[in-house]
C-alpha cells in the first residue's frame, strides 16, 4: 500500500512524464519540415491538431462522465499508453502533413485521459489543500510541456525520432506508475450511472460559472504564448543582431519556469484566496501582453529574458487555481467531469488564438503579436468579480 505522503509525488512525476508528449511536436517541427517537405507554418496547424484532439478527447470524456463513473487511475493508465503509441508513429514511415496532424490529433485526444484525470486523482486524495496539491500537478504540466524543448537544445544528444521514443517511453512509465501505485483516493465518489446532462448542469451554479470562465478568459493566452515563444525569441534575434540565443533552451526556459510561479501560487493560496492569487496572477500577464512591444523594441539581452521569464511564470500561476475553484464548487461526485468540460472547453479557446496568431505572424510586426492576447486576461477578471 502506498503511503499518502508518496502519492501527490507520485501523480506529479507521472504527470511530467505523460504530458512531455504535448509539445514534442512543437520542439521538433523545423525537422518535420525538412524530413516531411512540409510547409514552415505547419507550427500553427500541428499545434491546433494536438488542442483539437485534446477538445475532442476532453469533451468525449466528460459527456460519458468517465472520470467519475470509472477508476481514474485506470483511466490515466489506458489513455498514457494509447497517447504514447500515436506519438511514437510519428518517427515511422513517410508522411504528409494530414498523417501528422491525424496523429498529433489522436495523442491530443488521449491526452484528455492524462490531464484533468489527473487533478480528479488529485482531487480525491487532497480535499484540504488542494490549491497547494494542484500547484505542484500543473507545475509537472509545465515541465512536461518544456521537456522537449531542452531535448532539442542539447546539440548532437537527440535527433528528433530520439526525442519521440523518449517522451513516448517516458508516458508509458508515468501510466505505469499510477496504475500500480496509485489507488482510488478516499474522497472518490461514484456516479451511479451515465448521465449526460451532467456537462451542462454545472454551469447552473454561479460560482463555478465565475471560475470556468476566468479560466476561459486564461487560456486565451496560456497555450498561443507558450505555442509562440520560439517565433518571438526567433524575432528579437533578427531584430537585435547582437543577440544570439539557443532558441530551444530559451524556449525551456520561458515554459519550465512556470512550474514555479504554480507551486508559489499554490502556497499563496493557503495564506490569500485562490480566487485573489489567480485573479493577481492574471492580471500580470495581462500587463505583460501589453507591454510586451516596448521590451521587444530594448536591446538588451537579459532585461527581454528576464522578462520572458517572468511572463512565463505569472502566465500559468493562476491555472491550478482556477481547477482548484472549479473542483471545489460542483458536488464531489461531478468533480471529474466539470473539470473535464471546462478543460474542453478552455483548449477550444486555444485553437482561436493560436490560430490568430498563426495569421497575424504574416501580417503584422512580431513585436505587436501578443498584443492580441490581453484580451483573454480582461474577460477572465471581469468575469472572476462579476456579480450578476
Amino acid at each position: 500500500m502506498t503511503s499518502k505522503k508518496a502519492i501527490l509525488p507520485i501523480i506529479v512525476l507521472s504527470q511530467f512524464f505523460c504530458t512531455s508528449l504535448w509539445f514534442v511536436g512543437n520542439a521538433i517541427i523545423g525537422d518535420l519540415v525538412i524530413s516531411f517537405n512540409l510547409n514552415p507554418l505547419a507550427l500553427g496547424n500541428l499545434t491546433s491538431a494536438l488542442q483539437f484532439g485534446f477538445i475532442a478527447g476532453t469533451f468525449i470524456f466528460a459527456i460519458l462522465t468517465i472520470a467519475d463513473r470509472f477508476s481514474p487511475s485506470k483511466v490515466f493508465f489506458v489513455s498514457a499508453i494509447l497517447a504514447a503509441f500515436f506519438n511514437v508513429l510519428i518517427a515511422f514511415g513517410s508522411h504528409t502533413l494530414l498523417s501528422l496532424i491525424a496523429l498529433r490529433f489522436l495523442t491530443g485526444f488521449f491526452l484528455a485521459g492524462i490531464y484533468p484525470v489527473g487533478m480528479k486523482i488529485a482531487s480525491d486524495y487532497f480535499e484540504k489543500g488542494l490549491g497547494k496539491s494542484l500547484g505542484f500537478l500543473v507545475g509537472a504540466l509545465v515541465l512536461g510541456t518544456a521537456f522537449p524543448h531542452v531535448l532539442k537544445g542539447a546539440p548532437g544528444l537527440f535527433f528528433w525520432e530520439h526525442m519521440l521514443y523518449v517522451t513516448s517511453g517516458l508516458a508509458v512509465l508515468g501510466g505505469v506508475l499510477v496504475v500500480l501505485l496509485v489507488p482510488d483516493g478516499p474522497y472518490k465518489k461514484t456516479l451511479p450511472k451515465f448521465d449526460v446532462s451532467m456537462c451542462y448542469k454545472v454551469f447552473k451554479l454561479k460560482t463555478f460559472r465565475s471560475a470556468a470562465f476566468g479560466y476561459f478568459g486564461h487560456m486565451w493566452e496560456l497555450y498561443a504564448f507558450w505555442a509562440f515563444v520560439p517565433v518571438f525569441l526567433k524575432a528579437y534575434s533578427s531584430y537585435h543582431n547582437t543577440a544570439d540565443f539557443n532558441i530551444p533552451l530559451y524556449s525551456f526556459y520561458s515554459i519550465a519556469i512556470g512550474s514555479l510561479g504554480c507551486v508559489i501560487s499554490g502556497y499563496l493560496s493557503q495564506r490569500f484566496s485562490s480566487k485573489k492569487v489567480a485573479a493577481t496572477a492574471l492580471a500580470l500577464s495581462g500587463l505583460c501582453c501589453l507591454v510586451s512591444p516596448l521590451f521587444f523594441m530594448i536591446n538588451s539581452e537579459i532585461t527581454f529574458l528576464l522578462f520572458l521569464m517572468f511572463w512565463g511564470m505569472v502566465v500559468i500561476a493562476d491555472s491550478p487555481l482556477f481547477s482548484t475553484l472549479v473542483a471545489q464548487n460542483v458536488d464531489a461526485a461531478s468533480k471529474g467531469t466539470a473539470l473535464t468540460i471546462v478543460n474542453s472547453i478552455g483548449f477550444a479557446i486555444t485553437i482561436i488564438s493560436i490560430q490568430l496568431l498563426n495569421y497575424l505572424q504574416t501580417e503584422v510586426e512580431v513585436k505587436y503579436l501578443f498584443l492580441v492576447l490581453a484580451i483573454g486576461p480582461v474577460l477572465g477578471l471581469y468575469a472572476l468579480y462579476n456579480k450578476s
